[in-house]
């Protein structure tokens, strides 16, 4: 059965300094461990799709979560360029990436890149596209009822974002390779994009297998609002609850650290506009 995607965009880091944010992380870190320590023992499967357009901060977020993980029962799967057989074999090439009893798996971009990227660049073809989108479902409700659980966020960000966070990797030394001339042509797809994006959502949030919708033009707080969810989702054992925190009240001292550089003594204006550029970290 079909069900809206789920917009999950709490309001209660909005204004976390940037002092508290790593101490926040911390505390949701300590529960996926718990969390996974858990799935472990109790054998359970975990699949986590992370869908967005680049620089939607995909990879980031994923760095995050597995940081404090154990190693050997978590993985990470990002399969670039298809070969021929993985292309014509869609969802089964994927079914191999699943996780195995007592394992997490994270998928930065996943089966979802048949329904909104390989279509706006033209990847596929429009018969592939709609078998995936006719399929995709019931092949997802049949892993849920063999004991997968999964999750599938899409990381939402403007079109300014996108664009100034390229920006940013261009004008790196270290990042420029990321902004590849497929991103920049993906880019001038904005609209189409989007048109499948929305398909994507209109067809494939199930009552089993709802999307979650995360702004992430600030990725510090679409972090910490995934980590949330997850947490909230899963039964484990010795949970504890994990409502954020609020931060409203101001601060006594401005201060921020961006790429390892100190600014201190900061007017408020000054660190509201330094806490922006932090954000696309």
């Amino acid at each position: 059965m079909k069900q809206p995607l789920i917009v999950y965009n709490h309001t209660e880091y909005r204004n976390i300094p940037s002092t508290l944010y790593n101490k926040e992380k911390y505390r949701l870190q300590v529960e996926l461990l718990k969390m996974q320590e858990w799935m472990i023992k109790e054998k359970k499967k975990i699949a986590i799709v992370l869908e967005g357009r680049d620089a939607a901060g995909k990879g980031s977020t994923i760095k995050r979560f597995i940081q404090h993980m154990i190693p050997r029962n978590t993985r990470v799967v990002e399969l670039g360029v298809p070969t021929k057989t993985e292309h014509r074999n869609w969802l089964h090439t994927y079914k191999k990436q699943l996780p195995n009893e007592g394992e997490i798996v994270f998928f930065d971009r996943s089966w979802y890149s048949r329904a909104v990227i390989q279509p706006t660049m033209g990847y596929c073809s429009k018969n592939q596209y709609y078998y995936f989108m006719k399929n995709v479902n019931a092949w997802e409700k049949q892993l849920i009822d063999e004991g997968l659980i999964l999750f599938k966020f899409y990381l939402s960000v403007s079109q300014e974002t996108q664009k100034y966070r390229f920006f940013l990797r261009q004008s790196s030394e270290l990042k420029y390779w990321k902004v590849t001339k497929n991103d920049l042509k993906a880019l001038e797809q904005w609209h189409l994009y989007t048109r499948y994006k929305e398909q994507m959502f209109e067809q494939t949030s199930t009552r089993h297998a709802p999307w979650i919708l995360i702004n992430s033009d600030n990725k510090m707080i679409a972090r910490l609002n995934i980590m949330r969810y997850v947490l909230k989702r899963v039964d484990y054992t010795d949970k504890k609850k994990v409502k954020a925190k609020r931060y409203f009240k101001e601060l006594e001292e401005y201060k921020i650290t961006i790429k390892g550089v100190k600014f201190e003594n900061l007017t408020k204006e000054q660190y509201e506009f330094l806490f922006k550029i932090k954000a696309h970290e």
